[in-house]
């Protein structure tokens, strides 16, 4: 008997060891989802039914709950190596320092420079309205209507109607009114930006609102500093001197992206802040902030750029993600030491960009360029809310589908195959010039539809890319109209 029960060990010691093995030979891994949450939420009887809601949504995603730091979680991250990661967690307890720390935590699964996991925050003014984030972000949203605070997409290609107040000049501001309508039309009126904004957004009742004006955890400046939008009890109100005025909410679920404002993605440990009070009153299934003062823009300016450059092609987590893996790239390029070196965010000093460079200089030698220390300063400082995996992207534009990329699996190679059509451009697929002051020329990018397990590219292209399991940069392409290109990449 003893015999036997050895006998049986070693058959499902055996098997383990094959099916291990099978999996480590796969040449591509599954899409993954985790949840992540503090461990006070597993028997919150308001907050449990949202993470339940979340696994159950993503084929009963497995939970990984943490005491005091998402860090808890990183042999159980290591393990699983998810695609895709989901924290759950009330606002008392999210912070800058919170975001700084998860975006490093998800370049540690693996031993490369590169994010192993999309991430977003999945949180609300209580329960209810976490649970209504989840459930905004289930089915597909293409984004139609826009309200902004900027122009530079004041040429509204991407959108059947649009409303702006323009941030450059006082008083301009102007409409899109229908899908129909080529012309935009431009107005001024320089004494009422905020009366403007408030009517745009009731108007226009937007799928996506852009902002890049002066902001705090506790308001958001009009343009010239000419009004605020304010939070009270998870709501958002038009500060009118005379008579403040919630804004008008329909209900419609929408995308809030706060490209290049100051503080406004730190809930900053209280429900009553600016970020919780988009989320909960105007419906925002997806918010993206950054958590500190911002003056370089990298972040914010260039995930908005990818998911522009290409529209339709890539959601918006994507967007943030590639751009974000870019910038990383580009810092590991002028020395790997840029990124061991740390921005003093929060600390003590009298000029954090001078503190900022002399870091640099002492990690690497070198003297910083503005660039360079406007990267580190960006990093980890840009928050991403909502659910990683929601499926919500622009319009395609036809005249601009002027290339496609496919890939194909053979044996232990990934083949990824770009064809240009006749009205390619490369200027469009780097960047169209678009806010070019905080981004140049971004690379052509693929985000992969499965995972690549180990990719590295093949012996003897001579391609300046750069190939994780996620995605694929090719720098510099030279991409020409009308023609096919292949580029090989070797997995294990």
């Amino acid at each position: 008997m003893k015999r036997k029960l050895c006998l049986f060990t070693f058959f499902l010691f055996c098997l383990s060891v094959t099916w291990v093995s099978a999996k480590q030979k796969s040449p591509t891994l599954p899409d993954s989802y985790v949840i992540v949450a503090g461990k006070t939420l597993e028997k919150d009887t308001e907050w449990r039914p949202v993470i339940d809601a979340l696994s159950q949504k993503h084929d009963n995603a497995p939970v990984i709950y943490y005491h005091n730091s998402p860090y808890e979680t990183l042999y159980r991250l290591k393990q699983l190596r998810p695609r895709y990661v989901a924290v759950v967690e009330k606002p008392e307890n999210l912070n800058r320092d919170y975001v700084i720390s998860f975006h490093k935590l998800s370049r540690t699964i693996d031993d490369d420079i590169f994010a192993d996991f999309l991430w977003g925050i999945i949180t609300g003014y209580d329960a209810a309205a976490a649970m209504k984030m989840v459930n905004n972000s289930t089915e597909p949203l293409v984004i139609k209507d826009a309200v902004a605070t900027i122009t530079e997409i004041s040429g509204a290609k991407w959108f059947d109607r649009f409303g702006w107040v323009d941030d450059h000049k006082r008083g301009l501001w102007g409409e899109k009114v229908s899908a129909e309508s080529d012309t935009v039309n431009r107005y001024t009126d320089p004494k009422n930006i905020l009366g403007k904004f408030y009517e745009l957004y009731t108007k226009y009742d937007p799928d996506l609102v852009v902002t890049a004006a002066h902001a705090t955890e506790r308001n958001l400046e009009m343009p010239f500093s000419l009004g605020n939008l304010r939070p009270k009890d998870g709501k958002l109100y038009a500060d009118f001197k005379d008579n403040p005025q919630f804004l008008k909410e329909s209900g419609k679920r929408k995308v809030y992206f706060a490209v290049g404002n100051c503080l406004i993605g730190n809930v900053n440990n209280t429900k009553e802040s600016m970020a919780i009070a988009w989320m909960n009153g105007s419906n925002a299934a997806t918010m993206i902030g950054y958590v500190v003062t911002t003056w370089h823009g990298r972040n914010g300016w260039g995930g908005l750029k990818y998911w522009l450059t290409t529209p339709g092609r890539y959601t918006l987590a994507e967007a943030i993600y590639l751009n974000q893996q870019d910038f990383l790239n580009q810092q590991y390029e002028w020395s790997p030491w840029f990124l061991a070196a740390e921005y003093p965010h929060g600390e003590k000093v009298s000029n954090p960009m001078r503190e900022g460079a002399r870091r640099i200089k002492d990690f690497t030698g070198l003297e910083p360029t503005m660039d360079q220390i406007g990267f580190m300063h960006d990093r980890d400082v840009l928050a991403y809310y909502g659910d990683p995996k929601w499926d919500v992207r622009l319009q395609q534009i036809p005249e601009e589908n002027d290339f496609t990329v496919t890939t194909q699996i053979k044996g232990n190679q990934c083949i990824v195959t770009i064809k240009t059509h006749k009205n390619f451009s490369l200027e469009r697929m780097a960047g169209d010039k678009f806010k070019e002051e905080h981004v140049l020329d971004i690379p052509f990018s693929y985000f992969f539809p499965e995972r690549l397990n180990h990719p590295k590219l093949a012996p003897g292209q001579e391609w300046h890319a750069v190939v994780d399991e996620n995605f694929l940069l090719v720098y510099d392409p030279k991409f020409e109209p009308n023609k096919t290109y292949t580029i090989r990449i070797d997995i294990e």
